[in-house]
């Protein structure tokens, strides 16, 4: 298992007991320290109390089983309103959101675009521009620099 994985495998059983959905996990570099990114949510939006709560066992959990070689600072917080959508429950979570996708080749000579998320399974995703059957574009995730939901409608 690779240090997401195990940091995933560590802090699903705490958000699970507090309710909360475990967005994300990433293990990046910025700069020169390595940060360890705990995203979680639930209905209605995390707090403060709801980071805490997560932080201060899974904290201990990490101390414990120490699955990171390197230094690196913790945070958990929430994956906020422009949150990317990387793992398949992600898509299957926002159906019917507004979202921003880039892809990393042009389409039709575009790169960006903005429709309601609407439908999503292991091949690809469709995006709907319109009511119009027409102006639904369906695309590969791993055609696609991000996908977000579309933060500029909040």
């Amino acid at each position: 298992m690779n240090t997401v994985e195990k940091v995933t495998a560590l802090a699903q059983p705490i958000c699970d007991e507090l309710e909360l959905f475990l967005w994300d996990v990433r293990f990046e570099k910025e700069g020169a320290s390595w940060y360890l990114k705990v995203l979680i949510d639930k209905d209605g939006g995390v707090d403060m109390n709801d980071c805490e709560a997560v932080t201060r066992p899974l904290n201990k959990l990490l101390d414990e089983t120490d699955p990171i070689e390197q230094s690196y600072i913790l945070e958990v917080g929430s994956p906020g309103l422009g949150r990317e959508l990387r793992r398949p429950e992600h898509f299957i979570a926002c159906i019917g959101d507004e979202v921003r996708v880039r892809t990393i080749r042009p389409v039709n000579g575009e790169r960006d675009f903005i429709g309601i998320l609407y439908a999503y399974d292991k091949d690809g995703f469709v995006i709907a521009q319109s009511e119009l059957e027409e102006d639904r574009l369906t695309f590969r995730q791993q055609d696609c620099a991000y996908v977000r939901l579309n933060d500029d409608q909040f």
